[in-house]
């Protein structure tokens, strides 16, 4: 079994009301160093140049499927050079509760010559049914690879 922790924390006043309290709060996940000072989505009056929450969801689906990917390819000799994901999530108001409503991947993969683009295909499917936080998500996670070919 494996046990993933995380800590927030956030210190403040909500006495005044919903639009005067800060929305920034830290973030951390031992044993890793790095903390991250967070916010919420800009519409729900939280600070643009930080993080939110949502984009922390696409992010993990979007590494998630990256490390999937490396090692199914690399299982499969597969010489990667390149992966660079463009990663979209959507979240409507309506209706409610309000949640993501679908996770598009959309990785640009380059790779040595050898491989179909069939093939890469094939394994970009299976690194998805094997990417522990799609398979977390009740949100629908769909992946929309682009794959070329290097020359030499």
């Amino acid at each position: 079994m494996h046990v993933y922790r995380a800590t927030c924390s956030w210190t403040g006043s909500t006495a005044a009301g919903y639009s005067a309290y800060s929305r920034a709060h830290t973030a951390a996940a031992e044993p890793a160093h790095a903390q991250l000072t967070l916010s919420s989505d800009p519409a729900f009056l939280g600070d643009a140049t930080r993080l939110n929450p949502e984009q922390l969801v696409v992010l993990a689906a979007s590494s998630c499927q990256l490390l999937s990917f490396l090692a199914v390819a690399a299982r499969a000799r597969l010489d990667v050079r390149d992966y660079r994901d463009d990663a979209t999530a959507t979240m409507r108001e309506e209706p409610t509760p309000m949640r993501l409503a679908e996770i598009v991947l959309r990785p640009h993969i380059a790779l040595a010559r050898g491989p179909s683009e069939e093939r890469v295909r094939h394994l970009v499917d299976v690194a998805h049914r094997e990417c522990f936080v799609a398979n977390s998500l009740s949100t629908p996670v769909r992946v929309e690879p682009t794959v070329t070919f290097l020359s030499a």
